[in-house]
């Protein structure tokens, strides 16, 4: 019994019966958009050359050319050399309004006193313009803000009228600084390279049209890039080196497919862009307090859309990867905040109505991964989550499940071409994923609690032998584990069947079913190995016999308003017929009795003296001896635990009253000649 419980339960964790168990540790997920890790561009680098975009986008807001923003509308006039941004990005920002994205999420909303709906006081923080907010959001430094935005000035004094989907802004900004617009040389050249590795990661590893391996500019490309890693290049407009890195980048980054040949195609290649657009979204989240989302978010998320043109990301791209930065945000900062949670799954419902709609292979590709890495994180935790959760996280749970089933029913009803092949009646894709949760989790905790039965007993004997050995005789195993199983029960329809039970209407009869077949096939090993009834035996068929009597009330109690009245999940629990396993081993039990007392008689009448004058107390020793077994038996028989010992007795009786007459038979013929 106990090599079998542990060759079922190993390698598997804690059970709920230790109520300290948390939420499995994820400091990250890993990103479904794909790593640049070949070009060694740190969070950093995509961080600064997002900022960039930003800037020059909303420079150029709505795609009308770059222009210069007169004085009037620069915040702040301390400094002639400071450029201001355009009016959109300029203007200050409205704090205390109501935001639309905030409730279109579900989120809290601070309230006029400076604290959220929960009575939380957050760090204040009152920014005069979006520019600014979007730097401090963006951790980007002044001195990088102040070189980005002269550099932009620069730009558009010299090439009036041209819009910022045609222009490389790398290239661009490279033409524009020399190592005296630097503190130091160390840092321009951190600043050059990583400008030419965001231009090797756009427009030779990660390019939005593929590449001919032999094209002459993407080689030409590399060995400039290569040169430069170990010399800075010169700058200036007019260089030589630099009119060749010119040449190639423009070569490469407006080459097009779709007639359109003032577009430059640098930044919207998968995974680049949508790494560039995550560092933009995840600006969103307060800088001082990570678990909230900015009370500016609204005009903020405007001002990033601005970006769309550069990036190539559309409205459907957009909301697959706000849904994952608001998943991941929440995975990164603790999985503590579940408005975080609750804001992705709302996403997700928009997520859900693209994947309808959209014929894309490229979407349905993204798709796929992002909706993979949510699902993969959500079932580490729902395919064993007695260990996930507890009384004190059991309000996420219902968010993760939704966020699983969510992920789940998107990835197979509108991408999988098997699901569309079937009628859509036939997959209830919520129903199915909720019942393997149940029963892989039901299935885990059995064998923990197995496991945990079979430990405790092996300490309890090494200590009992240590102290004494006449300690009073412990439970069997399985009538240990009958009674904790019945406690796991009663646990899950109380705590854990109330939540699924929104996606799966028989949850709490899933889950009894699942246990009633996991100790089942425990009793059906443990009644294999019998030879003999033991109080041990009947300890375990009466526990058994309790155990399956609680697990069908359950059973039927919830399935009171199922369609087939919970037919289906009764058939799923075949009884133990423990009653009738025990009145086989009471039967059992009184033949081998019988035999015995049989065969003792046949024996003892062999060996028996007969002779009167032997015998000096006048009586063969014999008849005292059946006697006192006949008496020894009928004590053992109602020592037995077991219910039926009026319904049983009549067949001792005969089996005894059998071996009686056999003994009385014998010993007269035996006798006879003496009489």
């Amino acid at each position: 019994m106990a090599s079998h419980f542990l060759d079922r339960g190993a390698s598997m964790g804690s059970s709920k019966r230790h109520p300290t168990i948390h939420p499995i540790p994820d400091l990250d997920v890993p990103s479904p958009f794909g790593e640049i890790s070949s070009t060694t561009l740190s969070d950093s680098d995509l961080r600064e050359t997002a900022y960039e975009i930003f800037v020059s986008a909303c420079r150029s807001s709505g795609g009308k050319p770059l222009t210069y923003v007169p004085q009037a509308e620069r915040s702040s006039p301390q400094s002639s050399l400071q450029p201001s941004l355009s009016t959109s990005l300029q203007r200050s920002l409205t704090l205390g309004a109501a935001s639309k994205v905030k409730k279109a999420l579900g989120m809290k909303k601070r309230s006029p006193n400076g604290k959220d709906a929960n009575g939380a006081s957050p760090k204040l923080r009152k920014p005069l313009t979006a520019g600014e907010l979007m730097r401090v959001q963006m951790r980007v430094s002044e001195q990088s803000d102040s070189r980005v935005r002269r550099g932009l000035l620069r730009i558009s004094a010299g090439q009036l009228g041209r819009r910022i989907d045609s222009m490389v802004m790398p290239l661009e900004l490279l033409q524009q600084f020399k190592s005296s617009d630097f503190p130091d040389q160390h840092e321009y050249e951190a600043w050059q390279r990583r400008n030419l590795k965001v231009l090797e990661a756009g427009l030779l590893l990660y390019p939005h049209i593929p590449l001919d391996k032999q094209d002459a500019a993407a080689q030409r490309l590399r060995q400039i890039i290569r040169g430069a890693m170990e010399k800075p290049i010169e700058s200036g407009k007019n260089n030589e080196a630099m009119q060749i890195l010119r040449s190639a980048v423009m070569a490469l980054a407006c080459r097009t497919s779709n007639g359109i040949p003032d577009t430059c195609h640098w930044a919207d290649g998968i995974p680049l862009n949508l790494r560039l657009y995550q560092m933009l979204l995840e600006a969103c989240f307060d800088a001082n307090e990570e678990t909230s989302i900015i009370e500016e978010v609204d005009e903020v998320m405007e001002l990033i859309k601005k970006t769309w043109i550069v990036l190539g990301i559309n409205q459907m791209l957009h909301n697959l990867c706000f849904s994952w930065v608001l998943f991941h945000h929440f995975v990164i900062t603790g999985q503590v905040e579940m408005d975080l949670l609750l804001a992705a799954n709302s996403q997700l419902d928009e997520v859900a109505k693209d994947a309808k709609a959209s014929k894309d292979p490229v979407y349905s590709k993204i798709l796929s991964s992002t909706l993979s890495s949510m699902l993969g994180w959500a079932e580490k935790r729902l395919l064993a989550y007695h260990d996930t959760f507890h009384h004190d996280n059991i309000d996420s749970m219902e968010s993760i499940v939704s966020l699983g089933i969510s992920a789940a029913k998107i990835l197979v009803e509108d991408i999988s071409h098997e699901y569309r092949r079937k009628r859509r009646e036939e997959v209830d894709v919520a129903r199915s994923r909720i019942d393997t949760y149940i029963r892989s989790s039901l299935r885990t905790a059995f064998a923990q609690a197995s496991l945990l039965i079979f430990f405790a007993r092996m300490e309890k004997a090494d200590s009992s032998r240590r102290t004494s050995r006449n300690q009073p005789k412990s439970l069997p195993l399985l009538s240990i584990l009958a009674k904790d199983i019945g406690e796991l029960a009663v646990n899950e329809k109380e705590i854990f069947s109330p939540i699924l039970k929104r996606w799966h209407p028989l949850a709490a009869g899933v889950a009894v079913a699942t246990l009633h077949t996991c100790y089942g096939n425990e009793l059906k090993q443990f009644i294999s190995g019998l030879s003999e009834l033991t109080p041990d035996a009947v300890h375990v068929l009466r526990a058994a016999d309790k155990l399956e009597k609680d697990l069908v009330q359950i059973a039927v109690e919830d399935s009171v308003d199922s369609d087939d009245g919970g037919k289906g999940i009764i058939r799923e629990m075949p009884p133990y017929e423990a009653e009738i396993a025990i009145a086989n081993m009471v039967k059992m039990w009184v033949k081998t009795k019988v035999d015995r007392l049989k065969d003792w008689v046949d024996r003892s009448l062999q060996q028996e003296i007969w002779n009167p004058q032997a015998n000096k107390e006048k009586l063969a020793p014999s008849a005292v001896e059946v006697l006192r077994i006949l008496d020894e038996t009928l004590d053992s028989y109602f020592q037995l635990p077991i219910p039926m010992h009026p319904a049983c007795l009549p067949d001792l009786m005969t089996g005894l009253d059998k071996c009686l007459l056999h003994y009385i038979s014998k010993t007269k013929s035996g006798c006879g000649m003496y009489l």
